[in-house]
């Protein structure tokens, strides 16, 4: 049985797995609208992968005996000031995400609950990953700058971002 202050403290990541998917769904949206197809799709990648870790959440506190509890999801920004912009507030979202399975995995630890500390490892090292690819991005963006001919050669590069799949195991 999962101890009841990491089962509610996975609650509240899931909803921070949802809130992540809508940030970055509301991002492809905004790339959609200034013509940045690729832009758009690298972030509509970007949104099935957090629900993707939303159900590895889910899954995990239904297989440990828990109750999964889901709450309001707060409504995303629409508009950003560009390509740049967007990518800079996404490193910080990312950032902040970071913080958060930290501070689960803290939890986890207190309590003395190693079989969630194990499963929080794949989260941990899933988001380093995470900063490094919007560390690529962003580095890009900032030397190519928001005009120009390099912005759409990296738009049709980030339009060869595939979607995520839930892995066969999940």
């Amino acid at each position: 049985m999962i101890n009841e202050k990491v089962e509610k403290a996975l609650n509240d990541q899931i909803n921070a797995e949802v809130y992540s998917s809508y940030l970055y769904l509301a991002m492809s949206a905004y790339f959609s609208a200034i013509d940045l197809p690729g832009f758009a799709n690298w972030m509509k990648s970007q949104a099935q992968e957090e629900m993707i870790h939303m159900i590895k959440m889910y899954n995990y506190i239904i297989e440990r005996g828990g109750r999964v509890v889901l709450g309001a999801v707060a409504e995303p920004p629409a508009e950003w000031a560009g390509p740049l912009d967007a990518f800079e507030a996404t490193l910080k979202h990312e950032e902040s995400v970071t913080a958060l399975i930290n501070k689960l995995v803290d939890t986890a630890i207190s309590v003395s609950d190693h079989a969630t500390n194990i499963f929080l490892q794949w989260f941990v090292s899933e988001q380093v990953e995470e900063e490094a690819n919007v560390g690529a991005v962003l580095q890009q963006l900032r030397m190519v700058g928001a005009q120009g001919h390099a912005l759409f050669m990296m738009d049709r590069e980030l339009g060869n971002r595939p979607a995520p799949s839930m892995p066969a195991s999940e």
